[in-house]
């Protein structure tokens, strides 16, 4: 049985990042994106832990809402933290596969304000 995906994945950036991105026309990848070799996305349901995981402390991040459509055969889903399928893009993201861009604020506490569908 194939797994079913989902139409929309995420990339967590900061401001500064998006608007070099949106200058280029394309999303080269943040540092560890380029260490490693491909885009690290999360799906809807991973979004969360993942920025709690990977960006705590940072200031100024967005999601980058991609629809997977967009971006054709260059979405490698594989396996990472506990098994679990994560998708990455080995090419370079065109902005316009970027359909929202979401604020991800720090609350007083310094945990991360996340909308309410994640």
């Amino acid at each position: 049985m194939t797994p079913e995906f989902p139409n929309l994945i995420y990339k967590v950036t900061n401001r500064s990042e998006w608007k070099s991105a949106q200058d280029a026309g394309v999303f080269a990848g943040a540092p560890v994106d380029l260490e490693d070799g491909y885009i690290h996305f999360s799906t809807e349901i991973q979004v969360r832990e993942t920025v709690e995981k990977h960006f705590q402390g940072q200031t100024e991040l967005l999601l980058l809402c991609v629809e997977i459509n967009r971006l054709g055969h260059e979405i490698k889903w594989e396996e990472s933290r506990g098994g679990q399928l994560f998708p990455h893009l080995y090419v370079p993201l065109k902005v316009e596969a970027v359909v929202e861009v979401i604020d991800l604020p720090n609350g007083d506490d310094g945990t991360f304000i996340f909308p309410d569908k994640f």
